[in-house]
């Protein structure tokens, strides 16, 4: 088989992770314990005990993004006394919920190894360092220059920048990434190595495909040329490619938007990739501002192998609610507009659908943008194809000058290895949403349960049952024959004690003749003896009592 399925223990970094503070640890410090929860499985959490001072390392870290961050302030002498720890218990629960509800600090690996530090401690970046070596040593064209940790989000993918050993090319710099497997990657090593030596001969306007890959059974090479204005996000940031993630993007001085005449031509040409990526069958999925070059009036595509390498999307945790998103190329008409949205405004959309456009929008992208990101598209109507989006008037209204037709040639085993690759990651997101489903209806229904107005509900029913019940109990008892035969009827003054329940004896024989009687019932148990003797009872068949009254005194 072209694809062999992998059972790989790498965690999904994109899934969302939730922190609570459960109570303290008081020693002579005190340690907060938390607990931490990773996605909806509730079996998938643990518990990780800081200090004040950790929560002051890792504010010491991410307060380089610029974002002001609610960190409770230290305080000398008093925080030991109670009300005070319980006063910062809530000022760090805080703390922690605004960092996790932020798209870029909760990517961070600060924050992973904080909270999961069991799962995040390791190193990447020297072992892909190690990686690095390894191939440089069996490829010397190239030398590090030197590692640049921390330019982009993606936790596993680490970038170098390095420099060809041939004398004559001294100036010329590229960029070499590392980037370990993902948790969908299921491609046989072989059948990879060819499709990304594949790659390295596309030839597409709006594509920058890799000049050299390889790979091995950890994860892949890629080498591209170093483009000195970085990424269309770093544009958009007004930063340096080189700089660290959250100084370039956390909270820049100023940000850029491009014209409309631009939006429309760079999103012409986004889709022109798109949709040849897609008739090639090569699945996609990372459409992002990162993701892109700008080179003059020509935008391309980069890291066109990401899609290959089962690692997640970094809108993947938005669409995976999603009902009308479960194919690749739906994915990427969803990232697609992700990426207008943050063309258009300079920064990216925190939300996952969009219902009010800001106002300066342009009327034809307002069309589009909520084409796609409105809640009813997303989630009942589905999303328009990139055929629908070129035929858009939008994107239809630019006119491209005739060029070099593209070229990709694939062999048929590797469309066959690609198409299986690409079921199975699509059916790996059918599958996540399906059990997102199915936790949301059992929260609605816990909830719907414990709400006050259905615990009074079930009160009363209750109530209702248990009354019903001991009505239905008393009208048993009174129906209920009597246990044991009465001799005659009582009167107030009567003290004569029930006779024992035992059959009575037969009664003397009569002279007169018998007379047909109804069959008595079976006599096979004491109840069934019981019973025939009150049916055979006759009063008038009692012996007559003689009575001797000595209570009269003697003289």
């Amino acid at each position: 088989m072209a694809v062999v399925p992998r059972k790989r223990n790498v965690i999904n970094d994109t899934t969302p992770m939730m922190c609570t503070i459960e109570g303290i640890a008081k020693k002579d410090h005190v340690d907060y314990i938390m607990k931490v929860q990773r996605g909806i499985n509730q079996e998938d959490s643990w518990q990780v005990a800081h200090r004040y001072s950790d929560f002051v390392t890792l504010q010491s870290t991410l307060e380089v993004s610029g974002i002001d961050l609610p960190m409770p302030p230290k305080k000398v002498f008093g925080n030991m006394d109670a009300a005070f720890i319980a006063e910062r218990q809530q000022g760090l629960q805080n703390y922690i919920n605004f960092i996790l509800a932020h798209p870029m600090l909760t990517r961070h690996i600060s924050l992973k190894r904080f909270l999961d530090p069991a799962n995040y401690s390791h190193d990447f970046q020297e072992t892909a360092m190690q990686n690095v070596a390894m191939f440089l040593r069996s490829v010397p064209n190239w030398e590090i220059v030197e590692p640049l940790p921390d330019v982009g989000w993606r936790l596993r993918k680490q970038f170098f920048l390095i420099k060809p050993t041939d004398p004559t090319k001294k100036d010329v710099r590229n960029i070499l990434t590392w980037t370990d497997y993902g948790p969908e990657f299921s491609l046989d090593e072989k059948d990879l190595e060819a499709i990304l030596k594949l790659l390295t001969s596309l030839q597409h306007p709006y594509i920058y495909p890799p000049s050299f890959t390889t790979c091995n059974s950890e994860g892949v090479i890629a080498v591209r040329n170093f483009v000195p204005n970085g990424t269309l996000r770093d544009c958009l940031c007004k930063a340096k490619p080189k700089l660290n993630q959250l100084k370039k993007y956390g909270n820049p001085k100023s940000r850029a938007v491009l014209h409309e005449q631009n939006i429309q031509l760079f999103g012409r040409q986004i889709l022109e990739a798109l949709k040849f990526l897609h008739d090639k069958g090569i699945p996609y999925g990372h459409l992002h501002s990162g993701n892109i070059v700008v080179e003059g009036n020509i935008c391309r595509l980069l890291e066109i192998e990401n899609g290959l390498l089962g690692i997640p999307s970094i809108h993947r945790h938005r669409y995976v609610p999603m009902k009308k998103i479960q194919e690749k190329e739906s994915e990427d008409v969803y990232c697609f507009a992700h990426l207008l949205y943050e063309m258009a405004f300079g920064e990216a959309l925190r939300s996952s659908t969009l219902q009010d456009v800001p106002p300066n929008c342009p009327l034809q992208l307002r069309s589009v943008l909520l084409s796609i990101l409105n809640d009813e598209a997303c989630n009942k109507t589905g999303l328009p194809t990139v055929a629908d989006l070129l035929a858009n008037p939008f994107f239809a209204a630019i006119d491209f000058p005739a060029g070099d037709k593209p070229q990709l040639k694939i062999p048929s085993k590797l469309k066959e290895a690609l198409k299986t690759a690409k079921d199975r990651t699509e059916s790996k997101l059918k599958e996540d949403q399906k059990t997102l489903r199915q936790f949301r209806r059992a929260s609605k229904a816990h909830a719907y349960h414990m709400s006050e107005e259905e615990k009074k509900k079930r009160k009363k029913s209750a109530k209702k049952l248990q009354k019903e019940a001991s009505l239905l109990d008393t009208t048993q008892t009174t129906a209920r024959p009597p246990s044991s035969p009465s001799p005659a009827p009582r009167t107030q003054t009567s003290a004569i004690p029930p006779p024992p329940q035992a059959p009575a004896p037969p009664p003397p024989p009569s002279s007169q003749p018998p007379t047909q009687k109804a069959a008595p019932p079976p006599k096979s148990s004491e109840r069934g003896a019981l019973l025939s003797s009150i049916c055979d009872f006759k009063k008038g068949k009692l012996k007559k009592a003689e009575t001797n009254d000595k209570s009269k005194p003697k003289l």
